[in-house]
């Protein structure tokens, strides 16, 4: 097997095929997991699933019910679950070593070779990586670290809209005050700028960009700014959470003229933007600006492994041994699996198939938008899409959304949410969807609409 199976292998064959559900094993165990389980645990009170195998694009619950995953684990599993070319680095690497911490092998040194063969420009060939785990959140507190240590300032500034991650620092920078009420204080002089976000703002892509790079340089130059000690800005050069916002041309720009300005280390957070979701290897590619700092978890580990990586620039590498740790920043595992993930998406040119693919899940929204009041708009690149729905007096419809996501569970699609206010219907299936399974999962998902847009109109 030099480059594994093409993606019309991968999937079960008979997705959907769904009975009634949640069925009798899956009721099970869910009743098991609210007995002993976390009270934080989440996904399962949106839809109420457990699962049993997967298969590329595919996955079956504890009874047998198969779907069409348009979710991917958040975006995790950008080759699909079980892919046979990963999983057999996987099996080779797990019966050889498993953990080695910073120790060099084979499996770390080819990650990180093919992560620069991957990199943007401006980082390619001239970047270190430091790894940790098992989350994004580790990337995140990583270059938080390394903002503090090469510039001596400890001020950061984020972005309204933005979700970092759950740690202390990854929450300071995240903007859901909801999310973090309960554990501040967190760091100090955190400031959140505006996103560029022309449907919310009402204003043109022209005006929301100025408007938010304006506020960005006010912070950083204005004498009454009120961050006195910039260390740097980290954004998601696409939102994720936030709405599956990409910024309007040249707000990326305008944020790297400023940090060269002034300073400052520009971090890039790619956790689920990245490893090709978007049609590129990295959204920031879309608009050809590179950070000094980029972060990358969730698709890293290739098969659904806890890895983490912060990529930087090699002037920053100013750290001593240990200035930075973790005890799982040796999984080889992990690592074995990330390489060959990277592979096969090179291989089997599933850059050019997400924007493809992307472009076709597009044009079925916005045609069910042209006739459709609810569905105010579609956005994304490749295969990161979002809708973002409204009521009849055009706010935020979140209730509907979740209608849409159950109608779409009851009838075989696995689909999320997303936004400030839950309204947004988020496509984030694996990179090997196949057009067909596309097709499929589409007219489920356009059946939804009508039939919830119909019901809200009819209780209205």
């Amino acid at each position: 097997m030099t480059a594994g199976p093409p993606i019309e292998e991968l999937h079960y064959a008979d997705a959907p095929d769904v009975d009634d559900v949640p069925g009798p094993n899956t009721r099970a165990l869910l009743e098991r997991q609210r007995e002993i389980d976390s009270s934080a645990v989440a996904y399962p009170d949106d839809i109420p699933i457990a699962f049993e195998e997967g298969r590329g694009a595919t996955v079956r619950d504890a009874d047998g019910n198969t779907y069409i995953d348009l979710f991917a684990g958040i975006g995790v599993l950008n080759v699909g679950h079980s892919n046979p070319y990963v999983l057999e680095a996987v099996h080779e690497q797990a019966d050889k070593f498993v953990h080695t911490v910073d120790f060099p092998t084979e499996a770390r040194l080819e990650l990180i070779e093919k992560l620069d063969e991957i990199a943007p420009d401006g980082l390619r060939g001239r970047n270190r990586v430091v790894f940790g785990g098992p989350t994004g959140s580790d990337a995140i507190e990583a270059a938080i670290k390394l903002a503090k240590y090469n510039t001596g300032g400890d001020g950061l500034i984020a972005f309204r809209g933005a979700y970092h991650g759950a740690t202390s620092g990854a929450m300071s920078v995240t903007s859901n005050t909801k999310f973090k009420g309960h554990y501040t204080p967190l760091l100090p002089d955190v400031v959140h700028a505006p996103y560029p976000y022309p449907f919310h703002l009402d204003r043109s892509p022209r005006e929301a960009v100025d408007h938010a790079l304006a506020e960005v340089r006010a912070i950083v130059e204005d004498p009454y700014g009120g961050l006195a000690n910039p260390a740097g800005m980290i954004v998601e050069p696409m939102l994720g959470e936030g709405g599956i916002v990409a910024p309007p041309e040249g707000f990326l720009q305008g944020l790297r003229d400023i940090a060269d300005d002034n300073d400052l280390l520009l971090v890039f957070d790619e956790i689920q933007s990245g490893l090709g979701r978007t049609g590129e290897w990295w959204a920031c590619d879309w608009d050809g600006v590179a950070p000094d700092v980029m972060t990358s978890a969730k698709a890293l580990g290739g098969a659904g492994f806890p890895l983490s990586a912060t990529i930087y620039h090699e002037d920053l590498d100013t750290w001593g041994p240990g200035d930075h740790a973790g005890t799982y920043r040796g999984h080889v595992v992990g690592m074995r699996a990330g390489t060959r993930a990277i592979e096969y998406v090179q291989e089997h040119d599933l850059l050019a198939h997400a924007r493809d693919l992307g472009e076709y899940i597009q044009g079925r929204l916005r045609e069910v938008a042209a006739d459709n009041d609810h569905l105010a708009v579609v956005r994304g690149r490749g295969l990161f899409v979002g809708a973002e729905f409204v009521d009849a007096d055009g706010n935020p419809d979140g209730d509907l959304v979740d209608a849409i996501q159950q109608y779409c569970f009851e009838h075989g699609v696995l689909i999320w949410t997303a936004g400030r206010y839950g309204n947004v219907l988020r496509f984030l299936p694996p990179l090997v969807l196949t057009r067909d399974l596309a097709e499929t999962a589409l007219d489920v998902v356009v059946e939804a609409v009508e039939a919830t847009t119909t019901e809200a109109k009819r209780t209205a």
